[in-house]
């Protein structure tokens, strides 16, 4: 006979709180059971397993979050990289939550074989901000082959401005890109894209982000 029962039942009765308070401690990352953390209020447990509530758990809501990755060149599904373990570092105070990766929305997209900054969120603000407003983006472009003459002239004929960095890249700091339009341009004026990396979106950089970890948008970071 299963003996068991939800775990949002046993926090409520144990805690003498109503079953949506026992549901927001259990989503807010504040219950552990036998040590580890659960975030299921639908998870069941035996009568004999440990239920710990934290010490600092609380019942506010939970802020919606902006997650900066390094796409690596070639994820076609970049999401699937938010994971606890590739978190590279968080606010201070700030847990990492399964909640946290769900329900994301990917702005700004990246070609799929270019790599660098890509930013998710949940965060409506952030989401009209990247969405209805046209921030440049700053894009490291390996190159081969020989451009044609008035070739940068051409290039620069775009919404930004594009610059030799060295012999083989280019750097693009523009607004308004589509996906492919790097690559096209390119073509027409005779030079061939080898890779791409974004590194900053608006006002926000990639830094020293590795590749294929991410990280939190902190509160006093702005696009």
């Amino acid at each position: 006979m299963d003996n068991t029962i939800r775990l949002s039942k046993r926090v409520a009765d144990e805690r003498q709180c109503s079953r949506r308070e026992a549901e927001l401690y259990i989503e807010g990352g504040f219950v552990s059971v036998d040590g580890v953390v659960v975030e299921e209020a639908g998870a069941r447990v035996a009568p004999e397993q440990q239920v710990t509530l934290a010490d600092d758990a609380t019942l506010l809501e939970i802020t919606p979050v902006t997650i900066l990755l390094h796409k690596p060149a070639g994820a076609a599904q970049p999401l699937h990289l938010l994971k606890a373990d590739t978190l590279t570092r968080s606010a201070p105070g700030q847990r990492f939550l399964k909640r946290h990766v769900t329900g994301q929305q990917e702005m700004v997209p990246l070609d799929v074989k270019a790599s660098g900054l890509v930013v998710f969120t949940q965060d409506f603000r952030v989401n009209r901000k990247l969405s209805e407003e046209s921030l440049e983006q700053e894009i490291i472009v390996e190159v081969s082959g020989t451009i044609m003459e008035g070739g940068l002239q051409q290039l620069n004929q775009i919404n930004g401005k594009v610059s030799w960095q060295n012999e083989t890249r280019l750097r693009w700091a523009v607004k308004g890109l589509k996906l492919g339009s790097i690559e096209k341009l390119c073509k027409e004026v005779g030079l061939k894209v080898v890779s791409m990396k974004r590194i900053r979106v608006g006002r926000i950089s990639m830094a020293s982000l590795p590749s294929g970890e991410w990280r939190y948008l902190q509160n006093y970071e702005k696009f």
